[in-house]
């Protein structure tokens, strides 16, 4: 069993949310916790010279808020959200807040993802931990 599990959630996969959350409770110890993280890219410097405002700003807000929808009024489920690249952010982070286990989502084996999405490769290559693998 595992007292700290993280669930990564892509913005464009956010329907595999509940199946993770799911399978993070029952392999949870009784009193661990799951935190859900999003990984926003960063705006590339050419892009943000031409932006007067911290776009990043605005739309980790939002992404916070509906992260948090999401977890419900679950108190054990924290919500956070980091900016950078997602297979390598998603390590970091689990290295940096004691998780011991990581639950990504895959693609279904295709011409160009044939067994892992590029994130759940990079996560599974780089993890400080396990690595649960959803399909």
């Amino acid at each position: 069993m595992h007292s700290h599990i993280l669930i990564p959630v892509a913005l464009d996969h956010e329907s595999v949310v509940p199946r993770k959350i799911a399978l993070a409770r029952r392999l949870l110890d009784e009193g661990g916790r799951i935190t859900l993280l999003t990984v926003l890219e960063e705006v590339p410097g050419y892009v943000a010279e031409f932006v007067d405002f911290k776009p990043e700003n605005h739309l980790s807000q939002r992404v916070r808020d509906k992260l948090k929808t999401v977890a419900g009024d679950a108190p054990d489920i924290a919500v956070d959200v980091v900016s950078g690249k997602a297979g390598v952010r998603i390590s970091g982070y689990a290295a940096a807040h004691d998780v011991d286990l990581i639950v990504v989502g895959s693609h279904h084996p295709g011409a160009q993802d044939y067994f892992l999405g590029s994130t759940a490769a990079r996560v599974t290559r780089r993890a400080p931990c396990s690595v649960y693998i959803l399909r």
